[in-house]
């Protein structure tokens, strides 16, 4: 089976992490440190906090920015459950802004008219996550601009999107948003198996992020060097070495896995430009880090992907709306309230895109989606 997605390990990830094994500290130590400071350093920010996984880190992040019990979040329908779960874990309501058919992502326009129809009600969002869905940034400016005129913050789910840029600066540098998640995931653009990360430039807000992942205890210069105490209940949220050593090793590889998705991107583009597929958008102003390579191939989606599956290439579908999901249903969010990102639902499929897909892999799925599609006609 050819798989949508894959780490790439080698030899060189595995030596790091038995180094770690063999070393005298497991759980979060200098390596934890170490792949802090590279992903920092690469996004160009001050400021990093590892965690155990992306999910966590929009969470403690939520938390971290004060969203609580009565507050307000609103991000994309098009993503993974986690991307609003993180508000119900505050205890916080969440609600969706409908996306661009083109790209996937958040759109700015119907943003800005849901904020000025919240304004007039008296309930505008505390906090915005928009997603960078499949490994393109979001309109980030407008964002920014939007944000400061109604006075919400900003938390970017880059879980997609490490390695990508946006007018030129890379995902993660935080010029348009007080913060931004990665995820680790084996999927991903380079992995720790599980494992996430906030990055920000208030060193302040990664801090308290960091305490509140350490159990929300913290050390305390007045006493003890052994002597601990919490001033607020946390999680343990923390990365171990062994995640860490994996991820640093990996960190620098980072522009090769994201040059070699690229490339498997530009081969898919030229390849299928004449098929009846619609493709991913592409412009100068956003370099994706190319997650997923999504088609839209119509009414017939689920004709296609289950003939491409028989055919042992494990195509999929990203993502099934956050509001569609039968428990925010039972909260009253309804079919039909978030139209594009249903569309996009019921026509996307997810092509196999990882960097070491082979040739003749890639060969033999552009070959059998072509077929398909004309059989399925």
């Amino acid at each position: 089976m050819i798989e949508y997605g894959r780490q790439t390990i080698e030899q060189d990830d595995i030596d790091a992490v038995v180094a770690a094994l063999q070393s005298s500290h497991l759980t979060s130590g200098s390596r934890v440190d170490e792949f802090e400071r590279a992903v920092s350093s690469y996004c160009g920010v001050e400021s990093a906090v590892a965690l155990s996984n992306g999910t966590v880190a929009l969470y403690l992040a939520c938390q971290a920015l004060g969203l609580s019990e009565g507050g307000l979040l609103w991000t994309s329908p098009n993503s993974f459950v986690a991307s609003a779960n993180c508000a119900h874990y505050c205890r916080a309501e969440v609600d969706f802004v409908d996306i661009e058919s083109e790209t996937g992502n958040m759109d700015m326009q119907k943003l800005e008219q849901k904020l000025e129809k919240a304004a007039h009600a008296g309930r505008l969002p505390d906090i915005v996550i928009p997603v960078h869905f499949a490994g393109r940034s979001c309109d980030m400016q407008r964002l920014s601009e939007l944000a400061r005129m109604f006075r919400f913050r900003v938390i970017e789910d880059a879980c997609h999107a490490l390695g990508g840029r946006f007018h030129n600066e890379k995902v993660g540098s935080c010029r348009w948003s007080d913060a931004t998640v990665f995820s680790f995931h084996p999927v991903k653009s380079v992995t720790t198996a599980e494992g996430g990360m906030v990055v920000s430039r208030s060193r302040g807000l990664v801090d308290r992020i960091r305490t509140l992942a350490n159990s929300g205890v913290t050390v305390s210069a007045a006493h003890a060097p052994w002597y601990r105490e919490m001033h607020e209940p946390g999680i343990n949220a923390r990365l171990s070495d062994l995640h860490a050593a994996l991820g640093t090793n990996q960190m620098h590889k980072l522009d090769q896995f994201v040059c070699a998705r690229k490339k498997i991107a530009e081969a898919y583009i030229n390849h299928l430009s004449q098929s009846e597929v619609r493709l991913p958008k592409v412009d100068i102003n956003v370099d994706s880090a190319w997650h997923l390579f999504v088609v839209h191939v119509g009414s017939c989606r689920d004709a296609v992907c289950s003939q491409l599956r028989r055919a042992g290439i494990a195509a999929t579908v990203h993502y099934v709306p956050i509001h569609r999901h039968p428990w925010y249903q039972a909260r009253g969010f309804q079919k039909g309230e978030f139209p594009v990102a249903e569309r996009h639902f019921e026509t996307s499929l997810s092509l196999p895109l990882f960097p070491a897909l082979k040739p003749e892999q890639f060969d033999y799925t552009v070959s059998t989606l072509c077929q398909t599609l004309s059989n399925v006609a």
